[in-house]
């Protein structure tokens, strides 16, 4: 498993760890010494996870319960973890679903764009203070190659007549590439980098909603979670990545990312967009 081995007096706050690359990713920060920080619902499912994680956990893990469809539990989730956390040296916004019905988040939001990208975006934004004061320190961004499909459709962000999960999901990972990106110039400077990642083709609970069929393909086909979690595994510990920010790495390795993720002014307005929705200052 990728990783420096010694992640000892860190603090690693990761977002849907409860499953799949996630909790590939936090049983080895926690087994190299990190202090992880869940950010999933409070369920069967996460106190299964902790149970793992922290069998092997230098530093017991725990989760703060959040709902990433609802921005109100998001700013919650942000309170809790600033009172909790002293320091934060390493953001993974690793949650996202794929639902493949038209869904509305709490605040009425399509829910693939809701909570892909702007819960995160929210969070990001209330802990930047923390992890500017904690710097050196990263944010790490979990997108997917199928951000180069994806095109921003700005009216589309409160549902659509006519819904494709698949150009839904396009979208929320191209937001996540175009969020990553502008992060890192917003943050040059302060010690904090912000990179995203395609994890590859992973069979993780993402695909809970497809057919059963369908699913099973996908696990076929697809590469495990342990396997994807080594991208996210390096952004987080590799010494040797410790200045480096604004960059795309498909499984380990640099990758360019699409075009449209380029484009400043679209960067630039999906930020100021982002931030009216989720009431914090652009």
């Amino acid at each position: 498993m990728v990783g420096t081995g010694n992640m000892a007096g860190r603090t690693v706050v990761m977002t849907g760890g409860n499953s799949g690359i996630g909790l590939v990713a936090a049983r080895e920060l926690a087994r190299q010494g990190a202090r992880v920080v869940l950010a999933c619902r409070d369920s069967d499912k996460t106190r299964a996870a902790l149970t793992d994680i922290n069998a092997t956990a230098a530093t017991p893990a725990i989760n703060l319960a959040v709902d990433l469809a609802s921005l109100d539990s998001v700013r919650a989730l942000a309170a809790a973890l600033l009172a909790a956390c002293p320091r934060i040296d390493v953001l993974i916004n690793n949650a996202g679903l794929f639902p493949s019905s038209q869904q509305t988040t709490a605040d009425g939001f399509e829910m693939q764009f809701g909570v892909n990208h702007l819960s995160h975006f929210l969070l990001t934004e209330l802990l930047r203070e923390r992890l500017i004061e904690s710097a050196p320190a990263r944010v790490i961004t979990v997108s997917s190659m199928l951000h180069k499909r994806g095109q921003m459709d700005f009216d589309s962000f409160r549902g659509v007549a006519r819904y494709s999960a698949n150009a839904a999901y396009g979208q929320s990972k191209l937001a996540n590439v175009l969020f990553a990106l502008e992060l890192a110039e917003r943050l040059a400077g302060t010690g904090v980098t912000s990179n995203v990642l395609h994890p590859g083709g992973v069979a993780t609970d993402i695909t809970r909603d497809l057919p059963w069929l369908v699913r099973k393909l996908i696990g076929l086909v697809f590469i495990s979670p342990e396997q994807g979690a080594r991208t996210t595994l390096m952004l987080a510990t590799d010494p040797e990545l410790a200045t480096t920010t604004g960059v795309y790495y498909d499984q380990c390795k640099l990758a360019d990312v699409a075009p449209a993720a380029r484009d400043a002014a679209l960067r630039a307005r999906l930020w100021q967009v982002s931030a009216s929705l989720a009431g914090v200052p652009c």
